[in-house]
């Protein structure tokens, strides 16, 4: 057993300890959510609401919040896949990929980017880095304004690595699936009719 290991498994959290990085890591969201702009989300949201089929992808902790926001939008009745199933088809003019990636430069999301534009797909992307291939090659890009996970220094989180971009990236997420939804008429009820019933 390494030495970090030995220490976490025989550490003690307290309760002080848990409380305040409670209020560490919801400080923390709540603020970098307010930066975001709402209508970058807004254009995104556009985005989804025209034909076509959504496809999405993303590595790590940000693909896994993005198979997520997949699944809302299945619920809410669109036609979603998730890049790399085996199911999935070829991309194509007209359908959108939606992708996230903090650094904006994770090589297997840029490759993404770049054939499904390349097939004449449009493009949304989720990253804190403006300036990077992915946000340059994105139709509807939203910012945000969170540390990136090589960043050890920054005085923007506390949090390890790229925590606070994924965080963010699921309310961001949540709340466009809400703002979706708001401007529909369907039910709870018709949204759960095609909740997964092979689990």
């Amino acid at each position: 057993m390494t030495t970090t290991a030995s220490a976490v498994r025989t550490g003690y959290s307290s309760t002080d300890d848990i409380v305040r990085n409670l209020s560490l890591v919801q400080d923390e969201i709540a603020d970098t959510a307010a930066k975001i702009d709402e209508q970058q989300i807004a254009d995104l949201a556009r985005h989804l609401s025209q034909p076509g089929r959504v496809f999405v992808a993303g590595a790590g902790r940000s693909g896994l919040v993005l198979r997520m926001a997949a699944m809302r939008l299945m619920h809410l009745g669109l036609n979603v896949h998730i890049a790399g199933d085996t199911t999935t088809p070829a991309i194509a003019s007209g359908d959108l990929l939606l992708l996230a990636s903090g650094s904006g430069t994770t090589s297997g999301v840029v490759k993404s980017a770049e054939t499904a534009a390349k097939a004449g797909a449009r493009i949304a992307a989720f990253t804190t880095n403006p300036s990077s291939p992915l946000a340059g090659l994105a139709d509807a890009l939203v910012i945000i304004p969170a540390a990136q996970k090589t960043d050890h220094g920054s005085s923007v989180s506390r949090q390890y690595s790229g925590s606070l971009f994924e965080q963010v990236l699921f309310l961001a997420t949540e709340a466009l699936f809400q703002s979706l939804w708001d401007n529909t008429d369907v039910p709870a009820e018709e949204l759960w009719l095609r909740h997964a019933n092979l689990e």
